[in-house]
């Protein structure tokens, strides 16, 4: 009989491993998945950031007046820049996903300003590099769009399965902490640029 009982604990045992490791190899999946997610943002990210310099320098011998907005949104990309380095280095945490997103939404107002002031000049309007960069920054946002919202899918799939049983016994033990999606709370900077000249 005495046999039988440690057969049993040892069978009980080997089956709360191989649970404890299938749910942390879950997580960790999930986790990566959400990451991945969040590096195609940031390529798409970069992609916009470059973009921009081009984009004022075009507008800038025809907005010689207009100096504060160029400005603007020189100083919005920059700052937009930074946060999202910062979000690459620590994708889904909450601080760093929320600064994010304030920079973002700056820098779609700001751009959102240029692209209005660019309407009053029928040459920049007309200007070959001008739509060409236009054209660009629209794909790229839309790109931008498609990552947004496959990282928060990802993301969503890691909060999920780190909130459900038996994962959420062992999630906080093995350091997996929820994830933030990438979201712009302001409701008129959900909006992308308007681009259209």
């Amino acid at each position: 009989m005495g046999i039988v009982w440690g057969v049993a604990i040892v069978v009980v045992l080997l089956v709360l491993v191989l649970l404890v490791i299938g749910v942390y190899n879950r997580l960790v999946t999930l986790r990566n998945r959400y990451r991945n997610a969040f590096a195609q943002i940031d390529v798409q990210l970069k992609r916009r950031y470059d973009l921009i310099p081009n984009l004022v320098e075009t507008a800038k011998g025809y907005l010689k007046h207009e100096r504060e907005t160029l400005e603007a949104v020189i100083q919005a990309r920059n700052q937009a820049a930074a946060a999202g380095q910062k979000a690459a280095a620590q994708p889904g945490d909450p601080g760093a996903m929320r600064s994010l997103a304030g920079a973002e939404g700056q820098l779609s107002a700001a751009l959102g300003r240029l692209f209005a002031v660019v309407e009053a000049y029928p040459d920049l309007k007309a200007n070959q590099n001008m739509l060409a960069l236009q054209e660009e920054l629209t794909a790229t946002e839309n790109k931008i769009a498609f990552a947004r919202q496959a990282f928060n899918d990802a993301v969503t799939a890691y909060n999920t399965a780190r909130e459900t049983f038996p994962s959420v016994i062992f999630a906080g033990t093995f350091g997996f902490q929820p994830a933030d999606l990438f979201e712009i709370e302001v409701p008129d900077q959900r909006e992308a640029p308007k681009v259209s000249f």
